[in-house]
């Protein structure tokens, strides 16, 4: 199992590695090994997570969630197969880490009636300033 919040726990089964080549430029052994990782997670069928979750998931994913709700998550940054099973594993539990707080509740606040004459006070001042910018008026 592994923990992402103390109530969201994913099974080792729901996450599917497929090992790939890295993209990019490399030394001689670049064609012959598959370092990079390939991490997909059904997000949408997966019992861990509940629904408001998922749908708050979907936005931080973007392009990395496909139509069907599946994340797929390609980490390449290091040169061996582990360092870059744990990176896109680290990314996957950040990802639902930051799904899983509720977004704080906005209370609608009013300018105060202060805050809002020295809005206009200001708007004033600037307006006046730019008035004095203008031609120069010939004198006889």
């Amino acid at each position: 199992m592994i923990e992402v919040t103390p109530a969201i726990r994913l099974s080792e089964d729901e996450i599917e590695e497929q090992f790939i080549r890295s993209p990019g430029s490399g030394g001689q052994k670049v064609n012959k090994t598959a370092t990079a990782v390939q991490l997909r997670f059904n997000a949408r069928k997966s019992p861990a997570l509940s629904n408001a979750v998922f749908l708050r998931l979907k936005p931080l994913a973007g392009q990395r969630m496909t139509k069907e709700g599946v994340i797929v998550i390609a980490a390449h940054r290091f040169a061996t197969q582990e360092q870059n099973r744990r990176d896109a594993l680290d990314r996957l539990v950040e990802l639902i880490r930051q799904a899983a707080e509720p977004p704080k509740f906005r209370r609608k606040t009013k300018p105060t009636k202060a805050s809002k004459q020295r809005r206009l006070d200001g708007k004033h001042r600037k307006s006046d300033v730019k008035k004095g910018r203008g031609r120069l008026r010939q004198f006889d």
